[in-house]
């Protein structure tokens, strides 16, 4: 029998305090620009995986003599753990010679399946890529994505907790292949630092957002590097004060004479929550397009829903599109691309099968706020969807955008119908 999923700690200390540590067989990125201090992170993590006597397998393209400067430079003795077998040491030579073969993803394929059979020989507790940039630069997103879950999961399946470090996208190409791979992950952990005129690091942010589980949330706070002790983070975890059993009251009491304050007296800021599988309208456009020219180059077909929602459903308090958005996003599946425009929500679905697009308009249905047959009745109506299947006259994503706002066009099937 398989042991129970636990956290470990990372050496990290916001998540650490934040979160409890790591998930004990999770996938973990650590995305940051140039010296932001993405190495040290990952030598953090590896003493404090060999602190605790678990073996670290930690793949670099620097020379061990470098790696050690840079883990002396946080007070870390790298010799002493390697000595001991606790942090055993993977150099990697990135594919300097990938557009001389004849299908360069075919070629990154290769290196991705090498880091799984790396792993299996050394079996350890935990991995850590630094980094993986030169090795994902795949033309085909879903491709990578393909190999990239296939490799994690090879290695979740051994309890192996995994640090793939990566660095902060510059193109727009880039940013889809980091997205990809975010989809995937347990969480992503974000490194932002930046350099004033005189050329001078400052003090950077460290953002840890959960993709799956870490129910306690996004934490965001200051870090800096200090000599021989590493990354500093000025995260306290608040306080919680001890419970005392309520004293329940049935009678109302007079606001006057409360300590409690109405919400409606509180001015709350409001944070945009963004899912990893939504997408603002142009990376959305961007996606589109990209998979438009995998269609015309490999004639791997997809599909687009657009779920309306007419605005009655707002007014009669039946249905909001915030609420539409969440039904829509527990029925899709993580490679699903949902996009919000006005009152429709629209989801690329990669796979061309029937069946799938049933399913899943079965499952939003399903997964509206309210089962109760007289609600499903009432709201339903007010609830519509297109399908666009790709094919030879469509060019770009604007030409499927057109399709999807012009009512005229559009021959709506309503949900019940289904």
């Amino acid at each position: 029998m398989k042991k129970k999923i636990q956290l470990v700690q990372s050496g990290l200390s916001l998540v650490d305090n934040a979160w409890g540590g790591f998930y004990r067989g999770g996938t973990y990125l650590l995305i940051g620009p140039r010296k932001s201090g993405r190495t040290l992170v990952g030598l953090q993590y590896a003493l404090e995986c060999a602190s605790q006597k678990e073996v670290c397998l930690y793949f670099t393209s620097m020379r061990p003599k470098d790696l050690m400067i840079q883990a002396a430079s946080i007070d870390f003795d790298l010799q002493h753990y390697m000595n001991q077998n606790l942090i055993i040491v993977v150099r990697v030579a990135p594919p300097s010679d990938l557009y001389e073969v004849g299908n360069p993803d075919d070629f990154l394929v290769e290196y991705l399946n090498d880091i799984v059979t790396v792993v299996e020989q050394y079996q350890p507790n935990k991995i850590v890529f630094d980094e993986l940039t030169p090795f994902i630069g795949f033309n085909n997103i879903n491709l990578l994505q393909d190999v990239f879950v296939q490799t994690i999961e090879s290695i979740e399946e051994n309890a192996i907790t995994s640090l793939f470090i990566l660095g902060d996208p510059a193109t727009s190409l880039a940013n889809s292949i980091v997205d990809a791979m975010a989809t995937y992950s347990t969480g992503i952990i974000y490194l932002q630092k930046s350099e004033d005129d005189s050329n001078q690091t400052q003090n950077g942010v460290m953002t840890i957002t959960p993709n799956i589980g870490h129910t306690e949330g996004r934490f965001k706070a200051n870090y800096y590097i200090e000599p021989y002790r590493g990354i500093i983070v000025d995260f306290q975890k608040p306080q919680t004060k001890p419970q005392t059993k309520p004293q329940y009251n049935h009678e109302r009491i007079n606001p006057a004479e409360s300590k409690y304050k109405s919400l409606a007296e509180i001015d709350l800021p409001v944070e945009n929550i963004s899912f990893s599988n939504f997408y603002s309208l142009n990376d959305f456009y961007l996606i589109l397009n990209n998979q438009i020219a995998l269609f015309k180059s490999t004639g791997q077909v997809f599909t687009i829903l657009s779920f309306k929602l007419e605005q009655a459903a707002e007014k009669l308090g039946l249905l909001t599109i915030t609420q539409l958005q969440s039904s829509i996003r527990l029925a899709c599946d993580r490679k699903d691309k949902i996009c919000v425009l006005s009152n429709k929500v629209i989801i690329l679905v990669t796979k061309d099968d029937p069946k799938t697009i049933m399913n899943l308009i079965a499952k939003v249905k399903a997964n509206l706020p309210n089962n109760d047959p007289n609600y499903l009745k009432n709201v339903i109506p007010y609830i519509s969807v297109f399908t666009v299947k790709v094919d030879e006259s469509i060019q770009n994503a604007e030409d499927i955008f057109q399709q999807i706002t012009s009512d005229v066009e559009i021959e709506k099937n309503k949900l019940g119908f289904y």
